[in-house]
């Protein structure tokens, strides 16, 4: 289990807030930390701000006319919010959009090298990372001639992080890697997420509603409510918070609650009391 407290800090958001349309409030104060070979979750419900705090930081909110008005985020000890979206992949941060944005018009494999465009590495080193992707999808090794546009939603995702990973990223923020995929694609694509973490060193950001998978997977966690962090801890401590089961986990000491149990009972939850 990663120690969070003594590994070096790759990734540091400090107190950030969002404006899109230079009104609506989206982020308010929200503080997070990455270290270095961590894998990290950003938790939360739909529209509690996980996306927009990626957007945040690999800074592709100008383009939803969103803007950090506050706060800092700094990559390496170096604020990097003012860097273009190409700059910041250069330093070795790249993010992976929510919905699995593929080129559908070109191969896998095409789509795959698409992700070294901005590398000046050789031929044969760009090579050697493509069949290193092969290594950890084998699936992709077998539809490399397919276009993107005709297969599956996994095999779409896992072209996704494959184009990222052709980049040589240190640290890739995932947003919602189990978004419309079967379970057991699920627990394949986190499987992946944690040999790359563990083998090839990649330290992960993610954003997932599926708090019970994440919380599995990852070392630490954050929670999101309405633009703020709500709770943070190690993953495997906010897996046994009661609050954590009731309100993401559907258990609490009475058993399992419905849908229906929940979502009233969150009006008062005693971290936003």
């Amino acid at each position: 289990m990663l120690d969070s407290s003594e590994t070096e800090t790759l990734l540091e958001v400090s107190n950030i807030e969002v404006i899109y349309n230079s009104v609506i409030l989206v982020l308010k104060g929200v503080s997070l930390k990455v270290p270095k070979g961590g894998i990290t979750a950003l938790l939360g419900g739909n529209g509690a701000g996980k996306t927009t705090t990626l957007k945040a930081i690999s800074n592709l909110l100008h383009s939803e006319r969103g803007e950090v008005t506050k706060g800092t985020i700094a990559y390496r000890g170096e604020r990097v919010q003012e860097l273009s979206p190409e700059a910041l992949v250069k330093r070795g941060v790249i993010q992976v959009m929510e919905g699995r944005h593929c080129f559908e018009h070109l191969t896998i494999e095409e789509n795959l090298m698409t992700g070294a465009y901005t590398r000046s590495a050789s031929k044969a080193a760009v090579n050697a990372d493509l069949e290193m992707v092969y290594n950890y999808f084998p699936r992709l090794r077998e539809r490399r001639r397919s276009q993107a546009g005709y297969t599956s939603g996994g095999e779409q995702q896992m072209c996704a992080i494959g184009r990222a990973l052709m980049s040589k990223p240190e640290t890739i923020l995932l947003d919602e890697p189990s978004m419309g995929l079967a379970p057991q694609l699920v627990e394949e694509i986190f499987g992946i997420v944690k040999d790359l973490n563990e083998r090839e060193g990649v330290s992960f950001l993610l954003a997932e509603q599926n708090t019970n998978v994440a919380l599995r997977f990852a070392h630490h966690g954050y929670i999101l409510e309405s633009g703020r962090v709500v709770m943070e801890g190690p993953a495997k401590d906010l897996r046994e918070n009661p609050d954590v089961k009731e309100f993401y986990l559907g258990v609490s000491d009475e058993g399992r609650k419905s849908f229906r149990d929940v979502r009233s009972y969150r009006r008062r939850k005693r971290w936003l009391a």
